[in-house]
């Protein structure tokens, strides 16, 4: 045949190659999802890379994203991840129109960051290697089953001669398209196998719930009346488990039983524990009506909730595992690796409150809020005190052991500044001239909120009625009257604690122990 008529060599067409590269790759991870469900949920191979990523991300980084997409900054990173893996799988299935090698390549160097990214991880065990492996191995065999099978084909003998005598034929197309769909619903199911098998801590909740119900719990006091200003604006004195904010950094919500936790209290102590659940119910049971507050919460931000919430003292527990002289630390480890470092001084104070939670508005507590048990230490801000999932307690020093945040730039202590928002009206709503109802919440957590003021265009300041307190550990709702003319008009509020202290006028971000500043809101009169 001369040189001029010689086939051509053989090449997938681009559209199936793309499809090849982001098919196998898909497979790769509904694999590695799967086997991640069966022996490490926290080691499936995006949920541990986002984690990585979460982990090395620098600090400017993890303020922008906080307060540009709030709590929605997960969704945000699984959505980018996912992007850039298709893009890169695409790529990867374009570079393999002859061979498979350089598909097979992005697909070992993905399992290897894959691999890392468990291996890097504070909770790492051996068997966290396993998903990455899992996904390797499968995405492998995917890209060189569904590369013979793309290839062109010869044509049927009966076909006239056409001048590549290998090309794509109907045959080809229709074998190649149910290749790719067969490894497509295979990724698919895998992938939502290993989800459904992550979710089986219903029943537990059930029946922890069933056994708060009938177990002897000290109540708290009721929210006496004149405390809720719901209908006047405010929010709920209590806040509904769904409605309760939720800020963390597990990417996958732990799925861990009542009858698989344990509590290991170690360190600088007299005595080591481990407790099962079982031991936690049988110590005596308090119910706690408490705010929690973020520290990435801006002024005016909602990143603030109040729950009752169940548990046992912590200090009883300290107390029993018998807390040296020096420390000053009581580091938290949580079920996936995250810590918080809380003074030690303040969790031992009689009058604190703290609390290992396991009941949260007359349940269990949701998965996402930290079941089966979290911290709880009021008055401090969550990032050093609220440690959900929690299965360590070792009590050291901060020079021995720095905590996540702290490793980050973030204060070492934290105490809850004294804040208050305006709740209505809202941020450029139009209201009609006259008097104009304002509503809004304080806090000034473990302290007291002693007044709240309001003005409008750097006016005066005037008194708003404080609804009734509930406890000093609980947010405080406010109510205030302005008479206001036609115009733009910039409402602000300010608080002062039971100490004295006045929140301060200037504005200073959340960064490195909790926002300040007056909170102001801007209404267009008619």
């Amino acid at each position: 045949m001369p040189a001029d008529q010689l086939a051509p060599p053989e090449r997938i067409p681009r559209g199936y190659a793309a499809a090849l590269g982001v098919t196998s790759v898909t497979a790769a991870v509904g694999a590695g999802h799967l086997a991640a469900a069966l022996v490490a949920p926290a080691a499936s191979p995006p949920l541990a890379v986002d984690a990585a990523a979460v982990r090395l991300a620098p600090l400017p980084v993890v303020e922008f994203a906080t307060s540009t997409f709030g709590t929605a900054d997960k969704l945000v990173l699984f959505v980018g991840v996912a992007v850039v893996l298709v893009a890169v799988a695409a790529l990867a299935g374009l570079a393999s129109r002859r061979r498979p090698l350089p598909a097979v390549a992005i697909v070992v160097a993905l399992g290897v960051v894959a691999g890392a990214a468990a291996w890097t991880a504070p909770s790492f065990a051996q068997l966290d290697v396993v998903p990455a492996l899992a996904a390797t191995i499968v995405g492998v065999t995917a890209v060189r089953w569904l590369h013979r099978r793309l290839l062109p084909v010869p044509v049927e003998p009966s076909d006239p001669s056409p001048a590549d005598p290998r090309t794509v034929t109907r045959r080809g197309v229709l074998h190649g398209s149910a290749a790719l769909g067969l490894v497509g619903a295979a990724a698919v199911v895998a992938g939502g196998a290993g989800q459904l098998l992550g979710r089986g801590v219903g029943d537990s909740r059930a029946d922890v719930t069933r056994l708060l119900a009938a177990a002897p719990v000290t109540p708290a006091p009721p929210v006496p009346p004149g405390a809720d200003l719901a209908a006047f604006g405010a929010p709920p004195v209590i806040t509904s488990n769904a409605d309760f904010y939720r800020i963390d950094t597990a990417l996958r919500v732990p799925a861990l039983s009542a009858t698989d936790w344990t509590l290991r209290v170690h360190g600088m102590v007299d005595r080591e524990l481990t407790l099962s659940f079982a031991d936690l119910l049988a110590r005596p049971l308090v119910e706690r009506t408490l705010t929690l507050t973020c520290v990435s919460n801006e002024v005016g931000g909602d990143l603030i909730s109040t729950a009752r919430f169940v548990g046992v003292d912590l200090r009883d527990v300290l107390r029993d595992a018998g807390v040296r002289d020096g420390a000053e630390q009581l580091l938290s480890t949580s079920v996936d690796g995250w810590t918080a470092g809380t003074p030690t001084a303040v969790v031992l104070e009689p009058d604190r409150g703290a609390l290992l939670a396991v009941g949260m508005n007359g349940e269990a507590l949701p998965r996402e809020h930290g079941f089966p048990v979290r911290m709880v230490v009021p008055g401090l801000y969550g990032f050093v005190s609220a440690t959900k999932w929690v299965t360590d307690l070792e009590l050291t020093t901060f020079a021995a052991r720095g905590a996540y945040w702290l490793q980050r730039g973030w204060a070492q202590q934290a105490p809850i500044k004294t804040q208050s928002r305006i709740d209505r009206p809202r941020a450029f709503a139009a209201v009609p001239a006259g008097p104009v109802l304002l509503a809004g919440t304080a806090w000034a957590q473990h302290t007291g909120v002693e007044r709240v003021e309001v003005r409008v265009d750097d006016g005066p300041w005037q008194a708003a009625e404080l609804a009734t307190e509930v406890n000093l550990d609980t947010w405080r709702m406010w109510r205030a009257e302005l008479d206001l003319g036609p115009g733009r008009h910039v409402l602000q509020c300010r608080a002062t604690d039971r100490s004295g202290a006045t929140q301060p006028e200037q504005r200073t971000a959340p960064v490195p122990d909790g926002a300040a500043g007056w909170h102001s809101v801007v209404v267009t009169v008619s």
